[in-house]
């Protein structure tokens, strides 16, 4: 039996793929790197299937690459080795809510939306919002966050237990169902941002949350991003529990006004959101009004309405989409970056400043309660001085942000896109990450390329 036809053994024969269609679309993600086909796709029902796969797979040393809905920014799912894209589009339909608990069990398949159209009738929502409407089992391998990260933390900050099928075709679960624990390794934590390099998630037991009595948004300009930035910071220091707080620069309400026909303030703009209770947002909201003012913001809207709240995160929401719309013929090239806080205002100004100096076309926005910032430049992809220039900014910016203490990544992840910098942000650390690498799968079968 050759490998193919053990494959299809495995699982079946509708559900191993070599046409050339589905091929195409499992070698990219939404990077603006090059995309590279799998000699296999494989769409797996279950976990002793998953097992099964890899076991093969390991046995004849062919490379796994695990595969959610391809959203992710840094060519993660890109096989540039070949072999198998396991695509988790079927296991997407258990989803076990314990309400009690604040905890749901999930496939890796479940995409968040689907997630919170179930929590809804428990009255909980699943805090995680990266834009994308990604696979949680997605989400986890490449710890997502997104604009509730300042309120409710990151992925990995949600992760209860995790069942994860290793190289070997070894079945283990990470965690259990314990608020906190203090036994042992905390093997969620890495499995959790590893990138389908260490083994493939194929259930997760995640925290959940009550949905807010209240929320109210606002939005806020301000004269310079240095302003805007240390306003946000007055804010926490303030104690006020913002749930969003995202900044959106000049630039951005720009093309966003020629996109929508809209008359935003052209300047550095914040979007913010409250949530808890009457009482607690009120008092809130009261306190920000003044903070805000004493920074010398202007054009203050609180918004409690749901229709009108979400008009006024339009300009945030939809900032990606103008870009694209605006620039027909160019592709979107997104990268982040975190600081320390302290140092968020000087890292956005020589990011613009740097872009500007190259000519490049784009914006910069980000999570600004917790130091995450992204740039988007759109991009000629048949113009090499154009793409040379680009990858200059992007290297300009994560070096500013390593050595002023912050990462390469946020949030995106490191994929294809950014190992190069994993020496200068780890230094002797990630030598030990290579060794787990090597311990847990030394035939470096499981998504290789990436990380490392």
């Amino acid at each position: 039996m050759d490998f193919l036809d053990e494959l299809i053994q495995i699982t079946s024969n509708e559900r191993v793929s070599t046409n050339e269609t589905v091929l195409e679309q499992h070698s990219k993600d939404e990077a603006y790197l090059e995309p590279k086909n799998p000699d296999y796709v494989v769409f797996p029902i279950n976990s002793e299937e998953v097992s099964a796969v890899i076991k093969l797979a390991n046995k004849h040393k062919i490379p796994v690459v695990p595969f959610g809905l391809g959203t992710s920014l840094e060519g993660h799912v890109i096989p540039y080795y070949g072999g198998i894209s396991l695509d988790f589009s079927l296991m997407n339909k258990s989803i076990e809510v314990r309400p009690d608990d604040f905890l749901v069990t999930v496939d890796p398949g479940v995409t968040r939306s689907q997630l919170n159209k179930k929590l809804k009738q428990y009255g909980l929502f699943f805090s995680v919002d990266p834009g994308a409407d990604a696979t949680l089992g997605g989400m986890a391998a490449t710890n997502a966050s997104g604009t509730t990260s300042v309120r409710y933390g990151v992925m990995r900050d949600q992760v209860r237990n995790l069942e994860v099928v290793l190289p070997n075709g070894e079945i283990i679960e990470t965690g259990n169902l314990a608020v906190k624990s203090s036994s042992g390794y905390h093997l969620s934590s890495l499995f959790v941002g590893s990138e389908g390099t260490l083994g493939c998630i194929t259930q997760l037991t995640l925290g959940v949350y009550g949905i807010p009595e209240v929320i109210v948004a606002a939005r806020v300009s301000f004269a310079d991003l240095q302003g805007a930035v240390e306003a946000v910071v007055d804010l926490l220091a303030g104690g006020i529990q913002l749930a969003r707080v995202e900044l959106v620069d000049e630039h951005s309400i720009r093309q966003v006004n020629l996109s929508n026909e809209r008359d935003f303030e052209e300047a550095p703009t914040l979007f913010l959101e409250f949530h808890g209770n009457d009482a607690g947002v009120e008092h809130d909201i009261s306190f920000a009004k003044e903070l805000l003012a004493e920074a010398e913001g202007s054009n203050i809207i609180f918004e409690k309405d749901v229709k009108d709240r979400n008009a006024l995160w339009e300009a945030r929401h939809n900032l990606a989409y103008s870009f694209v719309h605006g620039h027909p013929g160019k592709k979107m090239m997104v990268t982040d970056v975190c600081l320390p806080i302290s140092e968020l205002a000087g890292g956005i100004q020589a990011a613009r400043e740097k872009m500007d100096a190259l000519s490049l076309d784009g914006a910069l926005l980000g999570h600004v309660g917790d130091g995450n910032f992204h740039a988007l430049l759109m991009i000629d992809m048949t113009d090499e001085e154009e793409k040379r220039k680009a990858e200059a900014f992007n290297e300009y910016i994560v070096h500013y942000a390593i050595d002023r203490g912050g990462t390469c990544t946020g949030e995106h992840g490191v994929g294809a896109g950014k190992k190069k910098y994993q020496q200068k942000e780890h230094g002797q650390s990630f030598e030990v990450m290579r060794q787990i690498k090597h311990a847990i799968d030394p035939n470096n079968i499981m998504n290789p390329g990436k990380i490392f």
